[in-house]
């Protein structure tokens, strides 16, 4: 019996950077969730007060994506759990069927528009010299095959590839019109991947969701395509370590009205995307978003640092020290030190998972355009200003409860 006569709905989750990291334990969890095989701790939409929404079984999601890098999603399992200890490579193998029937469907990316760093990752399969239009009518058709062959109802599309160098979105046209004349006259590249994956995915009917800094979806012309195409969209740069610390102790300094002389806040981890952020022009646009929720939470800018430096030896496991100097009554100064030592990827996989749930919901129920009731997820989440989590939580909550009481 198909799935149409039984009632189920199947939807697809495309990922830009299929076998990056987060990717391979976004694909991993998945698989293990459908066999029962691990339980439901990271996950925001496992929590009781979402059981009301009626959130898609992890059993109906439909995987796949693009990918630059020559390698393959089993391997780069395997290789995970090597260098990173998570998990033993018997818990991959177990799951070999699954990676492998994911590996079939993910496709060539694209470098249109790219840095050099990120080209100088490319294989031989990804196309070096395509016009921005041929690259984003190429991807848009992989979308468009990926639904229909898996007969899917919707297709959320979430970037987890690697940073890009910072892009000022002021430059570009404010209305998709003019943004899709220029990128059919030009031959070269002038909007970067994130953007290019984020037009295809709303050409072909599908959600977009930036879980990088990179630009993405973060221009008004998008705004405008979204709408006329029917879709949802948010971002950006998934809010999983250091920063999420940031937005919970903030507020408590606010609200206790002690004065942030300064916040340093210095980062040491060796995965992939440490290595691309290891270029300076990846590196800032990392580092702006990390930087700027203080400000916006406290109503004023005290002296801040944030660094981040590339120790291969590290892994994905990533640390973060953070020293805070205040003062208190009668002018004493004090100090607070955090240490956050967590694995990068392993803290992403499930708010991608989240995140892709809560869209379909979202579209499921109508919504069209930005999602900044999902602003919780992200370090610079567009559509609000509000970075403290409490309130951003309580955003999301009662978006909750509206949808349950419909």
């Amino acid at each position: 019996m198909n799935d149409i006569a039984t009632g189920r709905r199947k939807v697809g989750l495309w990922l830009i950077g299929a076998r990056g990291g987060i990717a391979t334990c976004v694909a991993l969890g998945l698989s293990a969730l459908r066999r029962n095989l691990i339980d439901s701790t990271g996950l925001v939409t496992a929590l009781p007060e979402f059981q009301k929404l009626a959130l898609l079984p992890w059993g109906d999601w439909v995987l796949g994506g693009h990918e630059i890098r020559s390698t393959h999603l089993l391997a780069e399992a395997q290789d995970f759990a090597r260098k990173n200890r998570t998990f033993d490579s018997e818990f991959v193998e177990s799951l070999r069927p699954e990676l492998e029937d994911v590996e079939t469907r993910i496709q060539p990316g694209t470098v249109a528009g790219a840095s050099p760093t990120i080209i100088g990752l490319a294989g031989p399969d990804v196309p070096k010299n395509e016009s921005p239009w041929d690259a984003l009518s190429r991807i848009r058709d992989d979308l468009e095959r990926f639904r229909r062959k898996n007969e899917l109802e919707h297709v959320v599309v979430v970037n987890v590839a690697s940073t890009e160098p910072p892009v000022d979105a002021e430059k570009f046209p404010a209305k998709y019109d003019e943004v899709e004349t220029e990128l059919q006259r030009s031959r070269e590249a002038w909007l970067p991947p994130s953007t290019l994956y984020a037009i295809a995915a709303m050409q072909a009917g599908c959600s977009y969701v930036n879980f990088t800094p990179s630009l993405g979806c973060n221009m008004p012309a998008l705004d405008d395509l979204a709408r006329r195409q029917n879709v949802a969209y948010m971002g950006c740069d998934g809010k999983t370590g250091e920063t999420l610390l940031k937005t919970v102790l903030a507020p408590m300094f606010r609200a206790r009205n002690l004065r942030v002389l300064s916040w340093v806040g210095h980062n040491i981890f060796g995965n992939l995307d440490g290595k691309i952020l290891d270029a300076p022009n990846h590196k800032q646009s990392k580092v702006t978003t990390k930087d700027r929720v203080l400000a916006e939470i406290l109503g004023y800018k005290p002296a801040t640092i944030v660094t981040i430096e590339y120790l291969e030896d590290l892994g994905d496991w990533k640390t973060a020290w953070d020293h805070v100097h205040f003062t208190g009554f009668l002018g004493v100064p004090m100090v607070l030190q955090v240490i956050w030592q967590g694995c990068d990827s392993i803290l992403a996989a499930p708010l991608v998972l989240d995140l892709a749930r809560l869209t379909e919901r979202a579209v499921r129920s109508g919504h069209v355009g930005l999602m900044p009731f999902l602003a919780c997820f992200f370090k610079s989440p567009q559509g609000t200003k509000e970075h403290d989590f409490g309130k951003q939580f309580a955003q999301l909550m009662s978006w909750v409860n509206g949808l349950a009481s419909e």
